[in-house]
């Protein structure tokens, strides 16, 4: 009778262990984050998509989709993958939408700069991926010192210093004269403003040291007429990705050899085609590749079922060594013998 509840007990763990496992084998990869799709190269579970953006895209337990940089964690608004890019937010920018939550106190001084006061930390990207600052993207630089920071109306000053042009801010910027959604804001806060491209992040942090703050604004692609009319101005980060196409990527996901879903082994890195049945190094239906067969579950099975039988093999020990030492007088437990 004293080895029914023990033996129960582990069966029930057991199965349990074998449900869990079962769920990670049939669960390959999340494709989307809320409304966002996601797709190769892309991916949020570790061992889907393409190596290159491992770990960079975080779905959180709301459903946002975050990008991972060095410079902190920026959520985004949507991917494309007909012309690779992501749009990303960073809450720290300045934007017309957003003015209203700078001001301060109703002195007229410090309601005019209040907009432009808010710390901020450039946004940047890691070099060794393949996300890279799109050149679609204009960075707006507001109230910059002009001891510190050349500020000019680039076109003449290129005509005079041509050396020196890409370290010019230019104050004649067409988006200085033309804010998306709020064109007047920096005429009625009598702010300067300079547009200038960054070629570098470092770049991008030298210029925060000398101006209050600043702001990026995309083109976005509208097709309503021939380029470069079919573009119209948005807040935004615009980050562009790269698509890496390989043979057994393409075979993979052919939907006659399986429809299978491309990733890697998080160990090697190497590359893995993911069925339902189990993981190939070719296509689902390869029948020649079953000794490349791993378990479905590579990306949470494994440390899932090792968990399990560690657990497992820890509490039969915990029994059946409480049975051995089990005192009990008139129904009363010792100090020696209780469980808790």
């Amino acid at each position: 009778m004293d080895s029914l509840p023990s033996s129960f007990l582990t069966t029930t763990i057991l199965l349990s262990i074998f449900i869990s496992l079962s769920s990670a084998q049939s669960h390959l990869c999340r494709t989307s984050c809320g409304v966002i799709p996601i797709r190769y190269p892309l991916g949020i579970d570790d061992g889907c998509g393409s190596p290159y953006y491992r770990r960079m895209l975080v779905c959180t337990n709301s459903s946002r989709l975050i990008l991972r940089t060095p410079s902190g964690n920026y959520p985004v608004a949507a991917i494309d993958y007909a012309d690779p890019h992501l749009l990303v937010t960073d809450p720290s920018m300045w934007s017309c939408p957003s003015n209203n939550n700078f001001y301060g106190d109703d002195n007229d001084e410090e309601e005019e700069n209040a907009v432009f006061r808010r710390p901020v930390t450039p946004f940047s990207l890691d070099t060794s991926t393949r996300f890279s600052l799109s050149p679609r993207n204009d960075y707006l630089f507001f109230n910059c010192s002009e001891d510190s920071v050349i500020i000019q109306p680039k076109p003449s000053f290129c005509d005079r210093f041509p050396d020196r042009c890409d370290s010019a801010c230019d104050s004649a910027g067409y988006l200085c004269r033309n804010l998306p959604v709020c064109p007047n804001a920096l005429v009625e806060t009598r702010t300067s403003c300079c547009s200038y491209y960054p070629k570098a992040s470092e770049s991008l942090r030298l210029m925060l040291k000398h101006c209050a703050s600043y702001t990026s604004v995309y083109w976005r692609t509208v097709g309503a007429s021939f380029p470069p009319y079919d573009q119209v101005p948005e807040y935004g980060i615009r980050v562009d990705f790269e698509i890496p196409v390989t043979t057994r990527c393409l075979q993979c996901r052919d939907r006659a050899r399986g429809r299978g879903t491309c990733g890697f082994d998080t160990e090697s890195r190497s590359f893995l085609c993911l069925c339902d049945e189990g993981n190939v190094t070719t296509y689902c239906t390869d029948g020649d590749s079953s000794r490349h067969k791993v378990s479905a579950g590579v990306i949470a099975g494994t440390t899932v079922f090792s968990i399990g039988a560690v657990g497992v093999g820890a509490l039969v020990w915990y029994l059946r060594k409480m049975r051995k030492n089990k005192i009990v007088t008139c129904g009363v437990q010792s100090n020696e013998n209780r469980l808790f």
